[in-house]
């Protein structure tokens, strides 16, 4: 399976989300969080003419020559996120273009962005190699993981499969 930052950012956040998106059960459309967050890339896309770039299987919110920018609406799940950029990071990497990883997370009714920096090492890139088997193995079982029962589950676009 062609791995996506995506699915990256579902396996640290949850393994069942994670399970189900990579097997196409797909009940994002019908969440007011992601379409939050797509009205977000948005707004982003038509304040700055250097956002979105799709590379093979990856969508890159934004690059200068110095950043690969992934924009998060918050910062509800940072290990995620950082996972994800740096995944993003080794696939350009693999392309020759190299850059350091920023993450802004536009929190909610606050004037400041939070910004995280990352930059692909090769502890990370060993870990990523890692994490790609483990998603293997994982998405490719016959049935998804057990629902998590966790407070996060609440805002997720998967809780009326998980729970009702």
């Amino acid at each position: 399976m062609k791995l996506t930052g995506t699915i990256i950012n579902y396996y640290f956040h949850c393994k069942r989300q994670c399970w189900l998106f990579s097997n196409r059960v797909n009940l994002e459309d019908n969440s007011e969080d992601v379409h939050i967050g797509r009205i977000l890339h948005q707004i982003e896309h038509d304040r700055k003419k250097d956002t979105e770039i799709k590379i093979d299987n990856i969508a890159i919110d934004r690059i200068t020559p110095e950043y690969l920018i992934e924009i998060k609406k918050s910062d509800a799940d940072v290990e995620a996120t950082k996972w994800q950029t740096l995944f993003y990071l080794k696939v350009l990497s693999q392309k020759g273009i190299h850059r350091k990883g920023k993450i802004e997370f536009l929190e909610k009714n606050k004037q400041d962005k939070k910004v995280i920096f990352v930059e692909l090492d090769e502890n990370a890139i060993k870990k990523l190699e890692d994490l790609e088997n483990e998603i293997n193995d994982l998405v490719s079982e016959a049935t998804p993981p057990n629902a998590i029962n966790n407070s996060k589950c609440k805002k997720c676009a998967y809780y009326e499969y998980c729970y009702i």
